[in-house]
């Protein structure tokens, strides 16, 4: 069975598997029978999949049952959310504000409370940016974690698979699923370091919320994240020129995207090897303030999530992935949750921990919901 369900974030609705944790996924994950095609009309008469990609294969045989896919931006190549032609889901809590993208739908439908638990795909904060916009937990794993085959697109260096929550109990059970290791549950949080990189309001607002929950984090600074980031966008631009370049020629992938694809073909030898000459200091730079204290702390959007309005132009706002983003380039895993609210609109802390510390991101995330 399937329907057309735009406004909710589905694009194909069904039932598989028998059990108590229902989830979603994102249509970058293959599942068998169903064409995955990324909210693109390139791909509308992609080959049916198959197989199920690795990580719905082994959601299914843990009992957890699949509901349908989600829609996204298209290709998974842009941070609103927007997309004309697989519809663009209404942002439940905040529905003036973009879901956030890529994963839109994988967000919407675990902020309505369709689903327990969903998955979603994070290349550049595409996990992390449309939990923060829909007030839900987003948590993207340490780069090769979770198993990305079956996966679009099949090569990627910064692309992982993540996961939309409401509760971080239901993130523990996944993970768990999953075979990520999660302690028992902390009864207080290691040592924080605290980036300021947001609007000063923002900051504000999560040291306030960190304080009131007697948290004291050591205050510090990444000085290469504004590097990190633009080395990420040129390595995913080259990325995804080869991974997408021959969907150009039906004319049926929409302006602003193939325009960004295009601008791939002209990523240099030389800009390749100064991005991953970043990517190797930056993650250093990670790993030693990692050193000093177990989790760092920063706001997981520079600004307040735009109106759709706002984001009608999608270059205006690619810079909401200038916190996220950089975290892709290193392969450190990091969370998202929400925290509070400024003028109506949400405000979320991102935590970042060290390479294979996904359970201590979860045990945080656990501590703050309880308090």
């Amino acid at each position: 069975m399937k329907s057309i369900c735009e406004s909710n974030g589905y694009v194909e609705q069904f039932v598989l598997g028998e059990g108590e944790l229902r989830f979603a996924v994102k249509d970058t994950l293959d599942i068998a029978g169903y064409r995955t095609q990324a909210g693109c009309p390139a791909l509308a008469a992609a080959p049916i999949a198959r197989h199920h990609a690795s990580v719905v294969e082994t959601l299914l045989d843990k009992r957890c049952v699949l509901t349908g896919k989600t829609t996204l931006h298209e290709l998974a190549f842009g941070v609103t959310g927007i997309n004309t032609w697989s519809g663009t889901p209404v942002n439940p809590r905040f529905p003036t504000l973009i879901p956030g993208g890529s994963s839109s739908g994988s967000a919407a439908v675990v902020a309505s409370g369709e689903v327990d638990f969903s998955l979603g795909t994070d290349t550049g904060g595409s996990v992390r940016m449309p939990a923060a916009c829909c007030g839900i937990l987003g948590l993207k794993p340490g780069y090769g974690v979770i198993s990305r085959k079956g996966v679009l697109p099949a090569q990627s260096s910064l692309d992982c698979v993540g996961i939309f929550a409401r509760h971080a109990t239901v993130l523990r059970q996944v993970a768990t699923h999953l075979s990520i290791p999660v302690g028992e549950p902390v009864s207080a949080l290691p040592e924080v370091t605290f980036v300021a990189a947001a609007l000063p309001q923002i900051d504000a607002l999560i040291l306030k919320q960190l304080e009131q929950r007697g948290v004291r984090p050591r205050h510090s600074t990444l000085p290469m994240l504004a590097e990190a980031h633009r080395a990420g966008l040129t390595i995913i631009s080259h990325e995804n020129w080869q991974a997408f370049n021959s969907l150009l020629n039906s004319d049926e992938v929409s302006p602003d995207v193939a325009s960004r694809i295009r601008a791939g073909k002209d990523v240099s030898p030389a800009a390749l090897a100064d991005a991953e000459r970043i990517r190797s200091q930056f993650t250093a730079q990670v790993d030693a303030l990692l050193e000093h204290s177990p989790l760092l702390a920063l706001a997981t959007l520079p600004e307040l999530p735009p109106t759709l309005q706002e984001a009608a132009d999608p270059l205006s706002v690619v810079n909401l992935t200038r916190l996220v983003r950089p975290f892709n380039l290193s392969g450190h895993p990091a969370l998202t949750l929400p925290v509070g609210e400024l003028q109506g609109r949400p405000v979320a802390l991102q935590l970042v921990a060290g390479k294979g510390r996904e359970g201590l991101l979860i045990q945080a995330a656990e501590w703050l919901q309880l308090l």
